[in-house]
C-alpha cells in the first residue's frame, strides 16, 4: 500500500526533472568582453556613431535603386531557398513536439487460415477458417528527465539558427544589388569620361593633319597621334562590356534572366553618392544587429541542449500505455473469448553507459566547438567593420587630393581657353589644357567607383537590410 503511494509521487517529482546545462551565452564569450562593445575608429568624414538604418541603400537617395533592392528582396533565388531551409527547421520542430504527446495506433486485418497445429502445440488438424484482429494502441511517453524537452529545445534553436541564415542570405542580396547597380552607374561614368578624353584627342589628330598639310609636322605625327586614339578606343569595349555583365547580373539578382534586363539601367552615368558621412553605431549594436553572429550563437545554443539530449539517455524511458482490441475467428468477432486489452508502463533503458556517456562527451566536445565558431564570428564581424571603414577613409582622403588636381586642371583649362580667345596661345596649348582635364576625370571617375564600392562594403559589414521584410 505504501508503494503504490510513493511511485505516483516519484514520478511527479521526476517529471519537472530536465537533464543536461541550461542555456546562456558563457561569460567567456567574446561577445560579452568590453573591447567587442566599443565605438569603432573612424575618420569625421568617413562615418559618425548614428544607428545605421535597416534600408540603408535608401541613404543615396536613388529612385531607382529604391525600386531595385525590395524587388530582389522578394524574387531573388537565394532568399527563396533560405526561406525554405527555414520552412523546413519550423517543421522540425513541430516533430518534436510531437513526441511527448500521446501516440495512437490502430491495426486491422482478415484472412483466410489453416493454422499450424504444432505451432500451438496440438496433434490433431487445426480447421480452416475466417480469422481476424483489430485494436488500438495508446501511448504518453512521461519524459521524466527532459530528453524531449531538450530535443524540442534543440531544435527551436536550429529554426532560429535557420532564420538568422535567411536573414544574412538578406543582407547579401540587398549589398550585392546595391553593387550591381552602383557598377552600371560608375562604368557609365567612366565611358562618358573616356570618350571625352577620346574626342579630345580625334581633335588633336585634326589638329596635326593641318599642321602636316602645312609643312609644320610630318607623317610620322599623324600616326602617332591616330596610334594613340585607336589605344584609346580599344579601351571602350571592355567598359561597355563590364556595365552590360553588371546589368545581367542585376538581373539575376532580382530572379529573372540575365536577358531580361532593363536597358534605361544602361542610362545611368552619375555614380552613386552620399550625402553624409555613414552611421556605423558601435560594436554592441554591430553584434546585435549581424546575422551570421545570431546564427552562430543560436547554434551554440543548440548543441548546449543536444548535451541534455544525450544526457536522458543515461535514465530509463517510461512510457504508459494502453491497448484494446479483438483478435480470434470470425465466427467469434467481438466476444468475451476473442476481446483483449492491456494497460500499465513500458520502461526501455539503454544499458550501455558507455556508448551513451562517449555521446555525451562528443555533445560537449561540439558545443566547445560551437563557442569557438560563435566567437570566431564575433572577431570577424568587428574585423570587417574595422577595415572597411579604414579603407573607405583611405578611399575618401583619395579622392579629396584627385579632385582638387582636377580642380586645379580645370582652372588651368578654363584659362588657357580664355587665352586661346584672346589670340594669346595657341589651339594645340588649349586642347592640352582640356586635354589634361579630361584626364583628371577619368582618374576621379576611376576614383568615385572604388569610394562607392567602399560604401557598399561597409554596409555589407554592418549587417543591415534583413529587417526590411
Amino acid at each position: 500500500m505504501v508503494s503504490r503511494r510513493i511511485v505516483p509521487g516519484l514520478a511527479l517529482l521526476l517529471a519537472g526533472c530536465t537533464v543536461g546545462p541550461d542555456y546562456k551565452v558563457p561569460d567567456n564569450a567574446l561577445v560579452k568582453s568590453p573591447e567587442a562593445q566599443l565605438a569603432f575608429s573612424t575618420t569625421g568624414q568617413a562615418a559618425n556613431i548614428g544607428q545605421p538604418p535597416a534600408d540603408w541603400w535608401q541613404l543615396y537617395d536613388n529612385p531607382t535603386l529604391n525600386a531595385l533592392v525590395p524587388r530582389a528582396l522578394a524574387n531573388n533565388t537565394n532568399i527563396r531557398e533560405a526561406q525554405a531551409n527555414l520552412e523546413r527547421a519550423y517543421a522540425f520542430i513541430k516533430v518534436e513536439r510531437d513526441a511527448s504527446t500521446l501516440s495512437a495506433g490502430a491495426d486491422g486485418a482478415a484472412v483466410y487460415a489453416h493454422d499450424s497445429a504444432q505451432a500451438v502445440l496440438q496433434d490433431t488438424e487445426a480447421p480452416r477458417q475466417e480469422e481476424y484482429n483489430a485494436g488500438i494502441a495508446v501511448s504518453y511517453d512521461l519524459d521524466l528527465f527532459g530528453g524531449i524537452r531538450r530535443g524540442v529545445e534543440a531544435a527551436s534553436d536550429t529554426s532560429e539558427a535557420a532564420e538568422a541564415a535567411r536573414d544574412l542570405v538578406r543582407v547579401n542580396v540587398a549589398a550585392e544589388t546595391t553593387r550591381a547597380y552602383a557598377e552600371i552607374c560608375d562604368d557609365g561614368n567612366e565611358i562618358a569620361a573616356l570618350q571625352q578624353v577620346i574626342a579630345l584627342a580625334q581633335r588633336q589628330v585634326g589638329y596635326v593633319n593641318l599642321l602636316r598639310q602645312n609643312g609644320r609636322a610630318v607623317d610620322f605625327d599623324v600616326s602617332a597621334q591616330q596610334e594613340q586614339v585607336s589605344t584609346l578606343q580599344s579601351e571602350l569595349p571592355p567598359l561597355q562590356a563590364r556595365q552590360l555583365n553588371a546589368a545581367y547580373r542585376l538581373s539575376t539578382l532580382l530572379g529573372q534572366p540575365p536577358a531580361a534586363y532593363d536597358p534605361a539601367w544602361l542610362t545611368c552615368h552619375e555614380p552613386l553618392r552620399l550625402a553624409q558621412p555613414i552611421p556605423v553605431g558601435d560594436g554592441r549594436s554591430l553584434l546585435r544587429r549581424r546575422p551570421d553572429v545570431r546564427e552562430a550563437e543560436r547554434e551554440l545554443a543548440a548543441a548546449t541542449a543536444r548535451i541534455g539530449v544525450e544526457t536522458a539517455n543515461l535514465y530509463p524511458d517510461i512510457r504508459l500505455g494502453v491497448s484494446v482490441g479483438s483478435t480470434g475467428a470470425a465466427a467469434s468477432a467481438f466476444s468475451a473469448v476473442t476481446n483483449r486489452f492491456a494497460a500499465g508502463p513500458m520502461v526501455s533503458w539503454d544499458l550501455n553507459q558507455g556508448a551513451t556517456r562517449a555521446r555525451i562527451e562528443a555533445a560537449k566536445a561540439a558545443t566547445r566547438a560551437r563557442l569557438a565558431a560563435f566567437d570566431g564570428t564575433v572577431l570577424n564581424a568587428l574585423l570587417e567593420t574595422q577595415t572597411s571603414l579604414k579603407a573607405y577613409g583611405a578611399q575618401l582622403d583619395r579622392m579629396d587630393e584627385l579632385t582638387a588636381t582636377r580642380d586645379s586642371a580645370a582652372k588651368v583649362a578654363a584659362d588657357t581657353t580664355a587665352m586661346y580667345q584672346g589670340g594669346r596661345v595657341n589651339a594645340l596649348t588649349a586642347l592640352a589644357a582640356q586635354q589634361k582635364l579630361a584626364s583628371a576625370d577619368m582618374t576621379v571617375a576611376d576614383a568615385e567607383a572604388d569610394v562607392t564600392e567602399s560604401q557598399i562594403a561597409v554596409f555589407l559589414a554592418l549587417g543591415g537590410g534583413w529587417q526590411t521584410q
